[in-house]
Protein backbone atom coordinates (compact mmCIF):
# COMPACT_ATOMS: atom_id res chain seq x y z
CA UNK A 1 0.00 0.00 0.00
CA UNK A 2 1.23 3.56 -1.35
CA UNK A 3 -0.04 7.16 -0.08
CA UNK A 4 0.52 9.58 -2.35
CA UNK A 5 -0.59 13.42 -2.87
CA UNK A 6 -1.85 14.87 -5.83
CA UNK A 7 -1.46 18.06 -6.04
CA UNK A 8 -3.78 19.25 -8.39
CA UNK A 9 -5.69 18.37 -11.60
CA UNK A 10 -2.86 17.87 -13.61
CA UNK A 11 -1.37 15.33 -11.21
CA UNK A 12 -4.35 13.61 -11.46
CA UNK A 13 -3.94 13.57 -14.88
CA UNK A 14 -0.88 12.36 -15.13
CA UNK A 15 -1.66 10.00 -12.66
CA UNK A 16 -4.15 8.56 -15.41
CA UNK A 17 -1.75 8.66 -18.14
CA UNK A 18 0.78 6.48 -15.74
CA UNK A 19 -2.21 3.70 -15.46
CA UNK A 20 -3.23 3.37 -19.08
CA UNK A 21 0.58 3.28 -19.97
CA UNK A 22 0.49 0.42 -17.40
CA UNK A 23 -2.94 -0.97 -18.86
CA UNK A 24 -1.42 -1.19 -22.28
CA UNK A 25 1.29 -3.32 -20.91
CA UNK A 26 -0.68 -5.95 -19.08
CA UNK A 27 -0.89 -9.21 -20.40
CA UNK A 28 -4.24 -9.95 -18.50
CA UNK A 29 -7.48 -10.61 -20.00
CA UNK A 30 -9.44 -8.68 -17.66
CA UNK A 31 -8.48 -5.94 -14.95
CA UNK A 32 -10.34 -4.31 -12.59
CA UNK A 33 -9.98 -1.27 -10.82
CA UNK A 34 -11.80 0.35 -7.61
CA UNK A 35 -12.00 3.83 -6.90
CA UNK A 36 -12.88 4.60 -3.77
CA UNK A 37 -13.80 8.36 -1.84
CA UNK A 38 -15.76 10.59 -1.15
CA UNK A 39 -18.26 12.96 -3.85
CA UNK A 40 -15.81 15.50 -5.88
CA UNK A 41 -12.31 13.98 -4.77
CA UNK A 42 -11.24 12.88 -8.31
CA UNK A 43 -12.62 9.80 -9.12
CA UNK A 44 -14.50 10.37 -12.40
CA UNK A 45 -11.45 12.76 -13.34
CA UNK A 46 -9.11 10.32 -12.77
CA UNK A 47 -11.35 7.70 -14.81
CA UNK A 48 -11.69 10.47 -18.04
CA UNK A 49 -7.73 10.54 -17.68
CA UNK A 50 -7.16 6.98 -17.96
CA UNK A 51 -9.95 6.19 -20.90
CA UNK A 52 -8.45 8.94 -23.29
CA UNK A 53 -4.81 8.02 -22.26
CA UNK A 54 -5.85 4.78 -23.81
CA UNK A 55 -6.96 6.05 -27.32
CA UNK A 56 -10.40 7.08 -26.98
CA UNK A 57 -10.97 10.42 -28.57
CA UNK A 58 -14.70 11.13 -27.73
CA UNK A 59 -16.14 12.34 -24.52
CA UNK A 60 -15.73 10.23 -21.64
CA UNK A 61 -19.04 10.41 -19.86
CA UNK A 62 -19.96 10.24 -16.45
CA UNK A 63 -22.32 7.22 -15.31
CA UNK A 64 -23.61 8.49 -12.46
CA UNK A 65 -27.04 8.25 -13.85
CA UNK A 66 -26.47 5.51 -16.33
CA UNK A 67 -24.36 3.89 -13.78
CA UNK A 68 -22.52 2.24 -17.12
CA UNK A 69 -20.56 3.73 -19.49
CA UNK A 70 -18.72 1.53 -22.02
CA UNK A 71 -15.60 2.34 -24.19
CA UNK A 72 -14.71 0.23 -27.03
CA UNK A 73 -11.64 0.26 -28.39
CA UNK A 74 -11.17 -2.55 -30.93
CA UNK A 75 -9.02 -4.74 -28.89
CA UNK A 76 -10.03 -3.49 -25.34
CA UNK A 77 -13.13 -2.45 -24.26
CA UNK A 78 -13.53 -0.16 -20.66
CA UNK A 79 -16.68 -0.46 -18.79
CA UNK A 80 -16.73 2.86 -16.61
CA UNK A 81 -19.81 2.23 -13.68
CA UNK A 82 -20.14 4.65 -10.43
CA UNK A 83 -22.52 3.35 -7.67
CA UNK A 84 -23.13 6.05 -5.92
CA UNK A 85 -26.79 6.06 -6.92
CA UNK A 86 -27.83 2.25 -6.18
CA UNK A 87 -27.98 -0.55 -4.03
CA UNK A 88 -29.38 -2.85 -5.73
CA UNK A 89 -27.43 -6.15 -6.60
CA UNK A 90 -29.36 -6.44 -9.89
CA UNK A 91 -27.78 -3.52 -11.26
CA UNK A 92 -24.50 -4.66 -11.43
CA UNK A 93 -25.67 -7.83 -12.93
CA UNK A 94 -27.03 -6.58 -15.63
CA UNK A 95 -23.80 -5.18 -17.17
CA UNK A 96 -22.61 -8.69 -18.04
CA UNK A 97 -19.29 -8.30 -16.40
CA UNK A 98 -17.92 -11.42 -16.65
CA UNK A 99 -18.27 -11.29 -20.85
CA UNK A 100 -15.23 -12.13 -23.01
CA UNK A 101 -15.98 -9.97 -26.31
CA UNK A 102 -12.71 -8.28 -26.35
CA UNK A 103 -9.28 -9.29 -26.03
CA UNK A 104 -8.65 -6.95 -23.06
CA UNK A 105 -11.56 -5.70 -20.86
CA UNK A 106 -10.73 -2.67 -18.21
CA UNK A 107 -13.50 -2.28 -15.10
CA UNK A 108 -13.06 0.62 -13.30
CA UNK A 109 -15.97 0.89 -10.85
CA UNK A 110 -16.43 3.82 -8.95
CA UNK A 111 -18.09 3.60 -5.10
CA UNK A 112 -17.38 -0.38 -5.00
CA UNK A 113 -18.25 -0.10 -1.46
CA UNK A 114 -21.98 -0.14 -2.53
CA UNK A 115 -21.45 -3.67 -4.19
CA UNK A 116 -23.45 -6.21 -2.79
CA UNK A 117 -21.33 -8.41 -3.52
CA UNK A 118 -17.38 -7.98 -3.25
CA UNK A 119 -15.62 -8.03 -6.42
CA UNK A 120 -11.87 -9.36 -6.65
CA UNK A 121 -9.97 -5.88 -7.93
CA UNK A 122 -6.85 -5.62 -9.30
CA UNK A 123 -6.26 -1.45 -7.87
CA UNK A 124 -7.49 0.07 -5.40
CA UNK A 125 -7.25 3.71 -5.40
CA UNK A 126 -9.12 5.53 -1.81
CA UNK A 127 -9.35 9.18 -2.11
CA UNK A 128 -9.12 11.92 0.52
CA UNK A 129 -9.29 15.32 0.42
CA UNK A 130 -6.77 17.21 2.47
CA UNK A 131 -5.51 20.76 2.73
CA UNK A 132 -7.08 21.34 -0.96
CA UNK A 133 -4.65 18.40 -2.38
CA UNK A 134 -5.98 14.94 -3.40
CA UNK A 135 -4.32 11.78 -1.06
CA UNK A 136 -5.05 8.73 -2.83
CA UNK A 137 -3.78 5.67 -1.44
CA UNK A 138 -3.03 2.84 -3.51
CA UNK A 139 -3.43 -0.69 -3.25
CA UNK A 140 -2.26 -2.91 -6.12
CA UNK A 141 -3.10 -6.31 -5.06
CA UNK A 142 -1.33 -8.78 -7.94
CA UNK A 143 1.63 -6.37 -8.55
CA UNK A 144 0.57 -5.57 -11.80
CA UNK A 145 1.23 -2.14 -11.69
CA UNK A 146 4.76 -1.49 -10.89
CA UNK A 147 5.15 2.15 -11.85
CA UNK A 148 2.63 2.96 -9.37
CA UNK A 149 4.42 0.95 -6.38
CA UNK A 150 7.71 1.94 -6.82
Amino acid sequence: MNKFNLANEEATKDLGKIIAKEISDINKESIEIHLEGELGTGKTFLTRSIIANSGWTGLVKSPTYTLCEEYDLGESIFLHIDLYRTNELEDIHIFDLERTTHSKKIIIVEWPQKLQEPRKFDLKISFKHINNQREIEIIDTNNLFLKLTK
